[in-house]
């Protein structure tokens, strides 16, 4: 049974929520972060991606990086643009998207239950990552950043989240990309003591987004442990939860620079030996996703491949003894082209290969390779929730970039203090 928190959170004030809020640190680069804060000297970015506002040479793993982090932070509250709340509380986040509205809410949640498996993952970290954020958590003495959870609603407790929504304006609200970010504070304790209650009832978390985040938050959790400066605070991290079947998941496309050895029709003459290949014909190029030629009686791999100007559609039938990471069209890619014939071993680490979120239109596909930057590019269909559980159950672990999910959540509009 998992454990869920009201805390204290620092907020911006409502009327400087839209100046503040800011993009995640790791969908940014230093540059990007860089000009933004140019634009806009307000931004979170200034604390989550602190080596913007050094010079341009620093070294981003330097102590002066986490220290410059800890300070504009402080300089923030100091200056009344993050207040912390004089109760605890659990607050609502609510994306309003095209025409989709996601509904979940921020809790703390629990190491205990990270270190026990009821917050199960699908992803391996990478160290330099979770140092890089351990070290971020540590001298901030904040979780700045959302760890985005779902769990399995057995039918009440989305609806009674939802119910919680008060009439009339948010806590805070922000606009970014076309989307609507909206906040309440929910501080009553008998709906927080609900809420605690029904996920009572709950088996498990699992993360859909924020993998380092939350393993940095258990690492800073030992850390202070063996430093004796351990505190109540500092054994949850903050999270935001969504109902499984409230989220939204795209494909991950795949980018791949050159052939290696082979010719563009020796390539496509190679596949076809493992892929039944058509021609795809026009496509929507303003979508994500381009739906499959045909609605197969059987389980089928189905993955778009651009080349030369032309969309192809590849597909074989999924092996009925594989298991679940296997069946993933992500797998089957992998095995037996990026590694089978182009010797892309190391799918996290290859310079050939370049990963493309989903939710972006097919276009920006077809530009990076039309411009030559790259030579094909893979379309992939979104995995199934249901899988990303399943494997996570399984104590199983998906390949690199095998979900987008929405929502995408900003930073600082919630922030949860270590003290």
């Amino acid at each position: 049974m998992v454990q869920i928190f009201s805390f204290r959170a620092f907020r911006p004030p409502a009327e400087e929520a839209q100046q503040i809020a800011s993009v995640p640190y790791d969908v940014v680069t230093t540059d990007e972060s860089r000009a933004a804060l140019a634009e806009n000297p307000q931004s979170f970015l200034q604390v989550i991606r602190s080596e913007a506002t050094l010079p341009a040479d620093i070294d981003p793993a330097a102590p002066v990086v986490y220290e410059t982090a800890a300070a504009n932070l402080q300089k923030m509250i100091d200056e009344g643009l993050l207040m912390q709340d004089a109760e605890p509380g659990i607050y609502l986040y609510r994306v309003k998207q095209g025409g989709s509205i996601y509904t979940g809410f921020v809790a703390n949640v629990s190491v205990d239950d990270y270190r026990d498996n009821k917050i199960k993952r699908h992803e391996h970290t990478r160290y330099d990552k979770e140092e890089d954020r351990t070290r971020h958590i540590d001298a901030t003495n904040m979780h700045t950043g959302l760890v985005v959870l779902l769990y399995r609603d057995p039918g009440e407790i989305f609806p009674y989240v939802a119910s919680l929504i008060p009439e009339g304006a948010p806590d805070g609200v922000a606009k970014s990309g076309g989307a609507v970010h909206e906040v309440f504070r929910i501080a009553d304790p008998e709906a927080i003591t609900t809420m605690q209650e029904m996920f009572a009832g709950v088996d498990a978390f699992y993360i859909a987004d924020g993998h380092h985040r939350a393993k940095s938050s258990v690492n800073v959790a030992d850390k202070r442990s063996e430093e004796g400066r351990l505190t109540p605070e500092s054994e949850r991290f903050m999270a935001v939860i969504f109902a499984e079947n409230r989220v939204k998941i795209h494909g991950y496309s795949r980018l791949v620079r050159d052939l290696g050895d082979y010719t563009p029709e020796s390539f496509m003459a190679e596949l076809t030996k493992s892929f039944t290949v058509k021609p795809y014909g026009d496509i929507d190029d303003t979508v994500f996703c381009i739906p499959p030629l045909v609605e197969p009686a059987s389980p089928v791999h189905v993955v778009h491949m651009y080349m030369g100007g032309v969309w192809y559609e590849l597909s074989r039938p999924v092996d009925a003894g594989a298991d679940r990471i296997a069946s993933l069209d992500v797998s089957v890619i992998q095995k037996t082209v990026l590694e089978g014939m182009l010797g892309i071993t190391d799918p996290r680490g290859d310079p050939r290969l370049q990963y493309l979120g989903g939710a972006r239109p097919l276009s920006d596909l077809q530009n990076r390779v039309d411009s030559g930057e790259f030579t094909l590019a893979f379309s992939m269909q979104p995995v199934r929730v249901d899988d990303v559980l399943g494997i996570a159950d399984d104590g199983g672990v998906m390949p690199p970039k095998s979900t987008w999910f929405e929502p995408k959540l900003l930073s600082g509009l919630v922030l949860h203090s270590l003290e």
